[in-house]
């Protein structure tokens, strides 16, 4: 009888570890599904075909005053830089000895990105020396170009779209036989701004980045004092009553509120209330502080409660006060516990979307928050909402874009934590 016990408690143990292991083989798997997706997706967002040519600008279009002056320059549009690049285009074609016969100048121009002619025009005002003398400049060809040299794009789909055909693919590859056309790795898509619908191939994450990095400052400025101080006072000097326990039961419910409650609250209190700025980081700031209080005051309190009673005991023995040996004792044995709370809160709130999209951070923003205290007030977006944006237009170029900055985010996110993991390892001290 004991012999059967035994092999059916073997059995059951063994069933459970096979259940164990299978589980977490699953997870894996899971997890390793949506890496190779989202890789698979993304990776071709870090490349971008360029075209490279020898511009000889001609100064009698775009300086008719002859005196390089940039404020009398500016007077130049786009339009007309657009005609030059054609024109620049066209010569280098027959430089290089390959056919353009089949296709019109409209058909040619769209060969190239139409951010082409703005990136051209800022590289004239910025050195008007490169009128009337050769010099070596690379523009983002089209998307759609681009698109057929990473699969998106085929002679059988350029048959039915408007925005490209089958013989400015062909001329595509005559230019890149002939060293003018090149893909390489795209580093603008890291600090340039986001781009309208009809260039998808100019998008980048700089805004972005930039309203994050805000948000994320004003997140660890108001909510790490707020929450330790809270913690502290909850768990060492606050009475042991209803209300107190009210106050607690209110912070655990608020951890499990979803966010975008905090969201409605943000436009309704910081926007429609105290009137300020929609799409601004301040405020985006200030709702994800919201949302994350809860969570670094629970994980606060948690690290706290785990200090040893002995190590203030000790201290008031030795005739600490008692907010000397909270603060001086048991406040930096618990500070491993919080660091690592406040860095999982800070990964959290940087990869929210739901409160941000309610305070107008999704609108389309080009110019760069400035990098003074004030920039923070400035209109800014961040990099899920960024994603959110992309994934909503039609443009299959901006779905790509969208998987980029999933992995930008996702590193970092895995960098966040991996920082969490090697500071509480370091600091950690064991009781």
């Amino acid at each position: 009888m004991k012999v059967l016990d035994l092999k059916a408690r073997h059995a059951k143990e063994m069933r459970f570890k096979i259940y164990g292991l299978s589980a977490i083989t699953l997870g894996l798997l899971c997890v390793l599904a949506l890496f190779s997706s989202v890789l698979a997706a993304g990776l071709p967002a870090f490349k971008q075909t360029f075209i490279q040519l020898q511009m000889d600008l001609p100064a009698a279009k775009l300086d008719k005053t002859g005196t390089r002056d940039p404020e009398k320059m500016k007077k130049v549009s786009t339009i007309g830089y657009s005609k030059v690049i054609r024109d620049q285009l066209q010569q280098n074609l027959k430089d290089a000895g390959i056919d353009f016969s089949k296709l019109d100048k409209k058909q040619l121009k769209n060969m190239i990105s139409k951010e082409a002619p703005a990136q051209l025009r800022d590289a004239v005002l910025e050195d008007p020396s490169l009128l009337d003398r050769p010099f070596d400049f690379e523009v983002l060809a089209n998307g759609r170009i681009d698109g057929y040299y990473k699969g998106r794009v085929t002679f059988e789909t350029a048959a039915l779209d408007v925005m490209i055909s089958p013989d400015q693919l062909v001329l595509a590859d005559a230019m890149k036989a002939a060293g003018l056309l090149k893909t390489r790795f795209n580093g603008q898509f890291l600090y340039w701004p986001d781009a309208s619908d009809l260039r998808p191939e100019a998008a980048g994450l700089g805004v972005a980045l930039l309203g994050s990095l805000y948000m994320v400052i004003i997140v660890f400025v108001l909510a790490v004092p707020l929450s330790v101080c809270t913690a502290v006072f909850l768990e060492e000097f606050a009475p042991k009553n209803w209300f107190t326990d009210l106050i607690e039961i209110n912070i655990s419910n608020l951890a499990a509120v979803p966010s975008i409650v905090f969201g409605i609250l943000g436009l309704s209190l910081f926007i429609n209330f105290m009137d300020l700025p929609q799409s601004a980081p301040i405020v985006g700031g200030l709702c994800l502080t919201l949302m994350t209080l809860p969570t670094v005051i629970i994980a606060a309190r948690a690290a706290i409660k785990a200090v040893p009673p002995s190590i203030k005991s000790a201290a008031l023995g030795l005739g600490a006060s008692r907010v000397q040996a909270v603060f001086h004792h048991v406040l930096p044995s618990a500070a491993p516990g919080i660091l690592t709370g406040t860095i999982l809160g800070l990964a959290q709130a940087l990869g929210e979307t739901a409160p941000l999209l309610l305070i107008g951070m999704v609108a389309f923003v080009r110019e760069y928050p400035s990098l003074s205290p004030d920039g923070i007030f400035d209109p800014s977006t961040a990099l899920p909402v960024q994603i959110y944006n992309w994934t909503v237009r039609g443009d299959p170029a901006f779905v790509e874009r969208a998987s980029g900055a999933i992995i930008v985010l996702l590193c970092f996110m895995i960098t966040m934590n991996a920082l969490a993991i090697i500071l509480r390892r370091r600091v950690e001290k064991r009781w």
